[in-house]
């Protein structure tokens, strides 16, 4: 498994696996504490594992917590996955690049979300399992969520939304959230 920053996100990694095929498929390492200790991540900081399973063209996000924030390791391991960050921290040099990437299952890839960046996906296939490894339990009264379709984010969503939940379809803008976090 190889580390490899994402320039576009201060601190953000794509862990790229080493698949092993055969005739009988293949099989490949998803988490390698040693490989996020050499990148500077504390393997035993993640607490808890999710999993969401998406239909085609679902839209899920843009999504972060307010307070510490949330790290999050994010994997497609079934199906294909348009996935976005967005850097939320107005102290880093990277605050407000957009990066997507596709996840997917025949990769097995996953991303390292740093804390205080939004994130979302959007369902390729007809059927996308997405993985989350988070840093903290998770407490619903810190959920935010931004608009999807923010101007001024202008993510590329490569597929006509077909469904997502009424929190993300009554999100607001991105200056409205950032206006409500400054004060």
């Amino acid at each position: 498994m190889k580390a490899i920053e994402v320039p576009e996100i201060s601190g953000a990694y794509l862990f790229e696996p080493t698949p092993y095929a055969d005739e009988r498929g293949f099989f490949c390492r998803t988490f390698d504490a040693d490989v996020l200790r050499s990148v500077g991540l504390d393997p035993h900081a993640f607490v808890q594992d999710s999993l969401s399973r998406s239909a085609g063209g679902v839209l899920r996000g843009l999504h972060l917590r307010s307070g510490a924030g949330e790290a999050k390791l994010v994997r497609c391991s079934y199906g294909r996955i348009f996935d976005v960050v967005v850097d939320l921290r107005t102290d880093s040099p990277t605050f407000r690049n957009v990066a997507s990437f596709e996840l997917s299952g025949e990769t097995q890839t996953t991303l390292y979300i740093p804390a205080g960046c939004a994130h979302g996906f959007q369902a390729l296939t007809e059927t996308a399992d997405t993985s989350y490894r988070i840093d903290r339990p998770h407490d619903p009264a810190e959920d935010v969520t931004i608009a999807f379709d923010d101007p001024e984010l202008a993510v590329p969503w490569p597929l006509p939304v077909t469904s997502m939940s009424q929190r993300d379809r009554e999100a607001p803008s991105l200056a409205d959230v950032l206006k409500h976090k400054e004060s």
